[in-house]
């Protein structure tokens, strides 16, 4: 697979228009996955902003720090040591490092970075990771992806997607050559926005985020086409109230669950961006119907 045919891919999946969206993750801002889903994102139409840590700030939460000067490059030599507290590429100014976490950095993507480069205007959506690793159930609290998507949603009324990959090799913006499972997951990011967007605004109900698990890229599940969506839940049911009827069922299984399955299944948990827990109210209804075309119940 080669870009050439993940901007087609892109473009054969325009949405039914371009918008703004804020792109973060936990992992650093030069780091493979988030780099081509940006690429994918922006074949797409899309307006997009990257404000991301400068370095890997993996398992931070919704920590947020006021940014500090740096001492040394960032993560693969992507900026210069003794650089400032932020700072962005010196030919792509939508491309920004924050030197501190991930919450801290989605706040200048949309406070600043984004408002510079549109003329004032806010970003329409914000769009985290993919994640290098899975965020399921119990460590969905402790994820600065999640919390980035989190605050987004919660404290700055975006509405807001969180990726995970199960493929964790690491990789830095410019390896070469590309690998599949990058194109990939970035492929099915760009499905699953494209989807959202042309779903209308507003693109989520009001607090909540998605927070989405791709498994791994391996034997069958190469190819994107190949990978199948499962509405599912962060966490165990058992006390909560009944889910939103699906699949013949009032209880969604849990995106752990999903995961264990095995298969190219892809689960799709309604998030609630003020605790991180899954919403289960009528909101998850309007995310079913939003997304109920492109969902399939597990056999």
């Amino acid at each position: 697979m080669r870009l050439g045919v993940l901007l087609l891919a892109g473009a054969l999946a325009l949405p039914a228009h371009s918008i703004r969206i804020v792109q973060s993750n936990d992992d650093g801002w030069a780091e493979l996955y988030i780099r081509t889903l940006n690429s994918a994102l922006r074949a797409a139409g899309h307006a997009v902003v990257l404000s991301a840590p400068a370095d890997d700030r993996s398992g931070t939460g919704s920590r947020d720090e006021p940014p500090a000067p740096r001492a040394r490059p960032c993560a693969y030599d992507s900026c210069p040591a003794r650089a400032g507290p932020v700072g962005s590429n010196a030919t792509r100014p939508d491309l920004n490092w924050v030197n501190s976490f991930p919450v801290t950095a989605i706040k200048y993507g949309i406070d600043t970075f984004g408002p510079r480069l549109w003329h004032g205007a806010a970003p329409e959506l914000a769009v985290t990771g993919p994640n290098v690793g899975v965020n399921l159930w119990l460590t969905v609290p402790f994820s600065g992806t999640v919390g980035a998507a989190c605050f987004a949603a919660h404290d700055a009324g975006i509405p807001a997607i969180a990726f995970s990959a199960a493929s964790t090799r690491r990789a830095a913006w410019d390896v070469s050559p590309v690998p599949d499972r990058s194109f990939v997951y970035a492929q099915l990011a760009t499905a699953l926005t494209n989807k959202i967007v042309a779903s209308g605004k507003p693109y989520l109900p009001k607090d909540v985020f998605l927070n989405v698990n791709f498994p791994k890229v391996k034997g069958a599940c190469t190819d994107a086409s190949n990978f199948k969506w499962v509405l599912s839940r962060i966490n165990l049911g058992i006390f909560s109230p009944p889910d939103v009827e699906w699949c013949g069922s009032k209880r969604l299984p849990t995106e752990l669950y999903v995961s264990g399955r095995g298969g190219c299944y892809i689960s799709v948990s309604i998030g609630d961006a003020s605790d991180k827990t899954t919403i289960n109210d009528g909101r998850q209804k309007v995310v079913l119907d939003k997304l109920r075309d492109m969902l399939v119940c597990l056999p």
